[in-house]
């Protein structure tokens, strides 16, 4: 498996996570006073985050990203659904 495909995968796992945190969990702790949920999620969300990042880093050169592209793909893992949308921006239909 490429790193490519693996960093397709973690970009949609870690945009999943935080969609999912941000829209379920955080309102389920504030609303019913159960964090649970928010605990269940914050540590794969932040494993997946960093692994983000790395292959970020990593796949910059191979994927000839300038900075301001860089950039955007790191903005793109606090704005929830962002990972989606770099996903179809600058993977999907380079690298099938």
């Amino acid at each position: 498996m490429s790193y490519i495909r693996i960093f397709r995968v973690v970009a949609f796992l870690e945009g999943l996570s935080y969609v999912l945190l941000l829209f379920v969990a955080t309102p389920i702790k504030y609303t019913l006073d159960d964090p649970q949920y928010v605990k269940l999620l914050g540590m794969p969300h932040g494993l997946l985050f960093i692994a983000y990042f790395a292959l970020s880093i990593i796949l910059k050169p191979t994927l000839k990203w300038t900075n301001r592209q860089f950039n955007h793909v790191l903005l793109a893992s606090v704005i929830p659904f962002g990972t989606f949308y770099i996903d179809k921006k600058f993977l999907s239909l380079k690298h099938e």
